[in-house]
């Protein structure tokens, strides 16, 4: 695999690149699949409710605080209660399913095996930064898995109110990272987001840590997130 030169600047997905959800899912975690049984979630009725109920999350996604969020995700829940009436569940239910989702940080988010000694490997050599289709929450999420201080900058949909592959998102984190898209990689885990980066002119490379990921044509892939110091000049 050829190395990548003259890069200066990292920038990081988080999801399926730094950490990863234990339950599989980034919208129902362990303690959510006992309110909400996997098996039942597989159903046409609660399968259309999850996804207006993502599109309404998606169309009101410019938040300012972490309660904001827990207010977004107390309704995502509800919609897909309402399509499972049958389950029973309360308002104090969906409570604890969403205070699980938006404040747990001990029991529903781990960093992949690599991510400290990769992030530690590159912290000085090169600038560092974050983009990422996230919440209000990432943030105390990052200080307690104690990586927020290794980045230069942050680019967060939520601040914006648009989502990867939009150009903004890109443009945002070049103008905080302050060099030349040539001079900068992008390591996420979706072809659609880093062709979006391409088209912004950031060297994308696809990382596949999460299951199903496929390679894809033209762009370089690893297997783990420490898999980007062969590329680069480490």
């Amino acid at each position: 695999m050829e190395k990548l030169h003259n890069i200066k600047g990292i920038f990081f997905d988080l999801g399926g690149t730094l950490i990863y959800p234990p339950s599989g899912s980034w919208m129902f975690s362990e303690l959510a699949y006992r309110y909400f049984p996997k098996e039942r979630l597989q159903e046409p009725g609660p399968q259309a409710a999850m996804s207006r109920a993502s599109r309404e999350l998606d169309g009101h996604h410019l938040l300012h605080t972490v309660e904001e969020e827990y207010e977004q995700f107390y309704g995502y829940y509800k919609a897909v209660a309402k399509a499972l009436p049958e389950l029973g569940l309360t308002g104090d239910d969906l409570r604890i399913v969403t205070e699980d989702k938006v404040y747990n940080k001990a029991d529903n988010y781990r960093m992949f095996d690599s991510t400290l000694d990769t992030l530690e490997a590159v912290r000085g050599r090169y600038r560092l930064g974050i983009i990422s289709d996230t919440w209000p929450s990432i943030v105390p999420l990052l200080e307690y898995l104690g990586i927020l201080k290794y980045f230069d900058c942050a680019t967060f949909s939520f601040e914006l109110g648009a989502f990867k592959p939009d150009r903004r998102m890109y443009e945002d984190a070049l103008a905080k990272m302050g060099l030349p898209a040539e001079n900068t990689v992008f390591v996420d885990d979706s072809a659609r987001n880093l062709y979006g980066a391409q088209e912004a002119g950031i060297n994308p490379v696809l990382i596949r840590a999460m299951p199903g990921i496929g390679p894809t044509e033209g762009i370089p892939d690893i297997d783990r997130i420490s898999g980007i110091l062969g590329l680069l000049d480490v």
